[in-house]
C-alpha cells in the first residue's frame, strides 16, 4: 500500500492537471458520477457525461460550467439498460481515444415489483452491471489508443455484506429490492478486478481499478442548480450522521483519485479513509469475499453468455 507520506500528499482540493485527456463518466448528471465529473472538469481533462436522459445531462452541463469556467465538459445519450444501442453511444463519443472511463451509473430500487431490461435482464443486475460489461467491450479500441487508460468501476458500500448466488443473479427466484442493489453492485466489483486480472495476463497496458463512495448521503451533499437541492432543514437534521458519513462531493473523492493517481495500480480498491465511510481516499484491502477469484471468473463466463458478448478477445 501507498505509505502515509506518500498519501498526504494527495490534496482532493488540489488534482493534478489533466489537460488533453478524455474521460466518460456513466451516469454524470447525478450524484457521485455528478460530483466525479465537476472535480474532473477542473483538471483541464474533456469530460463527457454518459446520461439517458438529455434534460438532466443538459442540468448538469449547466451546473458544472458556472462552476468551473472554461470546463470541456459534454454530453451523450446512453442507455445501459438497452445493450443494442451501446455501440452507437460510443461511436457517438467522436473522440480518437479514451484516457479513462468511470462505470458509476446505476438504477436502484427500494420497494417491488421486480422490473426487466430491455434485453429481458433483472433492471438492476442488468443495468449496473451488465449495461458496463457490454460497454467495456465497446470501448476497448478507445481505451487501448490511449497510452495508459483505466476502466474505474464504482462499487458500494452496501456490496461488503452481500454474497453473490451464482444460481439467480437475476433473482428470480427470491427477490428483495436491496439486497438485489447490493449484489449488483457487488457483482460490479468482482468484475472490475477480474477485468484487471485478465488484461494483466495478456500484458496490455489498460488497467482497472475499483471504488466506491463509502456512505454518501444526499443530505450531506451541497446543492447545485439543476441537480441536487438541499434545504437548510435538511442540512441541520443530517448533521450528526457527518461524524461517520458524508456528502456525495466527497464520496466522489475516492474514484477521481482512481482516475488521476499515477500512483494508482490495477487491480486495487480505493475507499474513504474512516472505516470506509467517510473521509479522504486511501486504498483498501480487497475485501475477502471479493478475492475469490473461482466467483468472478464464474460471473464473467455467464456475462458473457447474458450479453452475447466475448471480452475475452481483449
Amino acid at each position: 500500500m501507498p505509505s502515509e507520506s506518500s498519501a498526504a500528499l494527495w490534496d482532493v482540493r488540489r488534482l493534478p492537471r489533466a489537460d488533453g485527456r478524455v474521460f466518460l463518466i456513466t451516469g454524470g448528471n447525478a450524484g457521485i458520477g455528478y460530483f466525479t465529473a465537476e472535480q474532473l472538469s477542473a483538471t483541464g481533462a474533456g469530460v463527457v457525461l454518459g446520461s439517458r436522459d438529455p434534460a438532466r445531462a443538459e442540468a448538469a452541463l449547466a451546473a458544472i460550467r458556472a462552476r468551473v469556467p472554461g470546463a470541456r465538459v459534454r454530453a451523450v445519450r446512453l442507455d445501459l439498460a438497452d445493450l443494442s444501442t451501446l455501440a452507437g453511444a460510443v461511436e457517438s463519443l467522436g473522440t480518437d481515444r479514451l484516457d479513462a472511463v468511470v462505470h458509476n451509473a446505476g438504477v436502484a430500487l427500494d420497494a417491488p415489483p421486480r422490473r426487466e431490461t430491455a434485453d429481458g435482464h433483472e433492471l438492476m443486475f442488468g443495468t449496473n452491471h451488465l449495461g458496463h460489461f457490454a460497454l467495456t467491450h465497446h470501448l476497448v479500441p478507445l481505451l487501448s489508443a490511449a497510452p495508459a487508460a483505466r476502466v474505474v468501476t464504482v462499487g458500494s458500500f452496501a456490496a461488503k455484506s452481500e454474497r453473490l448466488d451464482l444460481d439467480d443473479l437475476q433473482s428470480r427466484r427470491d427477490y428483495r429490492p436491496k439486497r438485489t442493489y447490493g449484489r449488483s453492485k457487488l457483482a460490479q466489483m468482482y468484475f472490475g478486478l477480474e477485468l484487471d486480472r485478465r488484461l494483466r495476463g495478456v500484458g496490455s497496458t489498460l488497467t482497472s481499478v475499483v471504488a466506491h463512495p463509502g456512505g454518501a448521503l444526499d443530505p450531506l451533499t451541497p446543492s447545485r442548480p439543476g441537480v441536487h437541492a438541499r434545504t437548510t432543514g435538511e442540512g441541520l437534521r443530517a448533521a450528526p450522521a457527518a461524524l461517520l458519513v458524508q456528502g456525495k462531493d466527497a464520496g466522489a473523492w475516492p474514484v477521481v483519485r482512481a482516475v488521476l493517481d499515477p500512483a494508482v495500480r490495477g487491480g486495487q480498491v480505493w475507499g474513504p479513509r474512516v472505516f470506509g465511510l467517510r473521509g479522504k481516499p486511501h486504498r483498501e484491502p480487497v475485501w475477502s469475499h471479493l478475492a475469490d477469484n473461482s466467483v468472478a471468473s464464474r460471473l464473467w463466463d455467464v456475462s458473457c453468455q447474458l450479453t452475447g458478448i466475448d471480452l475475452d478477445a481483449l
